[in-house]
This record gives C-alpha cells, sequence and structure tokens, in this order.
C-alpha cells in the first residue's frame, strides 16, 4: 500500500469515525455502560484496520462500520425503550454505603474493594466513610454520594427559609415512562391510589401520561410529563 492510498484510507476512516460518533449521540461519550465500551472498542478497531489494513477493501470497511454502527443506534433504542432489556444489558445501579453502613454483598458484587471505594469517595471531596449517608455504585462505573446532614452544605431549607418533613433519605422513582414502579411504592410504605391522588392534584389523568415521576425527600411527588415543548 503506497503513500496516497494510506492517506486515502486515513482520511475515510476519520471523517466515518466522526459522522458515525456524531449519529450515535452524545451517550456514546458521555456514558461508559457495557455495550458502550464494547460498541467503542469494536468501532476503534475496524476504524483501524480500515485506515492500514490493505488487505481489507475501502468499501468493506465502510460496510463493517457503518453496519456495527446500527447494531449500537438499535441496541440503544432497545435500551431507551425497555427498562428489562436497560436492566439486562447494562445492570442495576448498587448501593454500596447505606444509611452509613457499608454493604459488603453489593461491593462484591460490583468487583470494588475498599481501597477503590476510598478513591472514588476522595474524587468526591469525601475523605471519612462516616460522613456519607449514602453511596450509589452507577452503571457508568462512576459512584454517586450522599453525605449525612450534619456534613452537607448550607441551604436555604437549612437556615428555616424552607420546611420539609424529610421523610426518606433519597428521591425514589415511582414512574417511569408511562409506568408504575409497585416495588419502589411498597418500599415506601406508598399505596398506588395515594399516587393516582398525586397525579390528580397536578392535573394528570393518569400514570401513562407521565415520562418520569419521584417522590423527594419532603414526601412531594416530582413529575414530568410526556411530550414536554423545549421553547
Amino acid at each position: 500500500m503506497n503513500y496516497t492510498d494510506l492517506t486515502i484510507r486515513l482520511a475515510l476512516s476519520f471523517i466515518a469515525l466522526l459522522v458515525l460518533t456524531r449519529v450515535m449521540g452524545r451517550k456514546e461519550l458521555s456514558q461508559i455502560t457495557f455495550h458502550n465500551f464494547v460498541s467503542a472498542v469494536a468501532i476503534g478497531n475496524i476504524g483501524g484496520s480500515l485506515a492500514t489494513e490493505g488487505k481489507l477493501s475501502i468499501a468493506q470497511g465502510l460496510y463493517a462500520l457503518a453496519g456495527w454502527s446500527l447494531f449500537t443506534i438499535a441496541l440503544g433504542l432497545i435500551d431507551l425503550k425497555s427498562k428489562k432489556a436497560r436492566k439486562l444489558i447494562n445492570g442495576d445501579a448498587l448501593i454500596v454505603i447505606k444509611g452509613g453502613k457499608i454493604m459488603e454483598r453489593a461491593l462484591r458484587k460490583a468487583r470494588l474493594d475498599m481501597d477503590s471505594l476510598n478513591l472514588m469517595l476522595r474524587k468526591k471531596n469525601v475523605f471519612s466513610l462516616a460522613d456519607v449517608d449514602y453511596a450509589i455504585f452507577e452503571t457508568d462505573g462512576t459512584l454517586s454520594v450522599m453525605k449525612k446532614e450534619p456534613k452537607q452544605t448550607v441551604t436555604k431549607e437549612d437556615v428555616g427559609l424552607y420546611k420539609l418533613g424529610g421523610i426518606i433519605p433519597i428521591g425514589t422513582e415511582v414512574i417511569s415512562d408511562g409506568k408504575i414502579n409497585y416495588k419502589n411504592l411498597q418500599l415506601l410504605d406508598l399505596k398506588p391510589i395515594w399516587l393516582e391522588q398525586q397525579l390528580r392534584k397536578a392535573g394528570v389523568g393518569s400514570a401513562a401520561e407521565v415520562f418520569f415521576a419521584e417522590v423527594q425527600k419532603d414526601g412531594s411527588l416530582y413529575i414530568d410529563r410526556k411530550d414536554d415543548q423545549i421553547h
């Protein structure tokens, strides 16, 4: 393969990867979940082969890139539409610290040791496990941390401008894409009729009209309807 062919292949590979990454969306860059990681590695290898492997024709290389990208987009759509598929593909977020106590089983399931957990906490500016109320190991490999109340940043609520009940430790999903999460309702000791009443108060006819709803720390219900318009 001469330098002219190599230059053409490099240019085509770069342009193809740039276009396909743009088509696949920002999630490929911002959230490295299991299938995002596999997709990124495979597409990178195909792009590299297209640029340098003389035995692979340009047409075959572009076809392979486009085909793998289509698989990735299709899997992303399935992930978006089906919660069961999303759990199967990416797994569940794991609570590794709950109520200030380390969940050893969750740590083992996440394949985290204490050194790794402490490192991730330090990246969140937490230097003592005693300061942590909840820590959740997310499906993209990051750690979300909620400090204990005495260690949290002071807000307007704390200085008395608002009065909240604080009945649950973290916001909890009760509706996702029009479907009620009965398991979470049960964990919160709430009845479906309570949810229906809250929806009616907000002028919502049924859960099917709701894209996402979450019970907040103060017991109120946050509601986001489907098909919101961005102005």
